[in-house]
């Protein structure tokens, strides 16, 4: 087992969440409960299926909730661009977001694929 704390894939996720909880902030209110709360759930999603994963008896079962955390980072971008499309966010915001989700979605896969060769 893990400790998910000191995994670095789990600490950026962290830092995603506050940044997807920010912006988000500044949305409209009509999207409280839609894009607002979507993104914010799958923020949130990315690192708490990497720590969920860390609690399971194998690499393989860990390597499950990895996917599901990338699925979560994939999904993120795509609101992502769903904000940036609705002029929620600015274009070097988007851009900046955009890059660092990219670094994520890169990072877990590279996490899986050493945990699978394990």
């Amino acid at each position: 087992m893990h400790n998910f704390k000191k995994l670095k894939i789990w600490n950026v996720r962290m830092m995603l969440v506050s940044e997807s909880y920010k912006i988000t902030r500044t949305f409209p209110k009509f999207e409280t409960y839609g894009l607002m709360s979507q993104m914010n759930r799958c923020a949130v999603s990315i690192p708490s299926n990497i720590s969920e994963g860390t609690s399971k008896s194998s690499n393989k079962h860990f390597a499950n909730f990895l996917e599901h955390s990338l699925g979560s980072a994939f999904e993120w971008e795509t609101q992502l661009n769903v904000a940036f499309n609705e002029n929620y966010i600015s274009e070097e915001k988007f851009k900046e977001l955009a890059q660092k989700i990219k670094e994520i979605q890169k990072m877990i896969s590279s996490f899986k694929s050493r945990l699978q060769a394990s």
